[in-house]
């Protein structure tokens, strides 16, 4: 039997031990299309603890993710991000709030989650913002420059 392909490319996300922690985590900030798709746990023949929580399997926003507890050899760097494309500032309060809870607040948007992962809140818009002609390109950068979380008003005063 062949398995159905529903995404051809799945991010695959390495936790110590905090996988299915994290998947409920980012779901209840999520919502709507957000859910557990499924869940393995570690077989005797396998290099974890027999019976614990190998993988889950979740979905953010109609996107497939897999968590894997691998243990403490990986962890997570600003090399890679998650961005998260917001329709107003409510929702840019809203994840910046429930993502960075227990984390760290960059720069530019940016903030990584009590878990290490990286991400990005950022406003739909902004790409038209900074494809508005040279000058308000700049003065928009400018503007993100100088933030953490980003405001929306600000930028398209800018």
């Amino acid at each position: 039997m062949t398995a159905k392909i529903t995404q051809k490319i799945t991010p695959f996300l390495w936790f110590d031990s905090q996988a299915e922690e994290a998947a409920n985590h980012y779901i209840a900030i999520f919502g709507g299309d957000s859910r557990i798709l499924g869940i393995t746990h570690y077989a005797a023949s396998a290099p974890g603890e027999t019976g614990t929580v190998m993988t889950v399997d979740f979905q953010l926003a109609g996107q497939r993710f897999t968590a894997l507890n691998g243990g403490p050899q990986f962890t997570f760097t600003e090399a890679v991000s998650l961005a998260v494309s917001c329709a107003d500032q409510e929702e840019i309060d809203r994840f910046w709030t429930g993502l960075g809870e227990g984390g760290e607040e960059g720069p530019c948007g940016w903030l990584k989650d009590k878990y290490g992962l990286s991400w990005q809140i950022v406003p739909a818009e902004l790409p038209e913002l900074l494809g508005s002609g040279a000058e308000k390109a700049d003065r928009v950068m400018a503007a993100v420059m100088d933030m953490k979380k980003l405001d929306l008003k600000t930028l398209r005063d800018a």
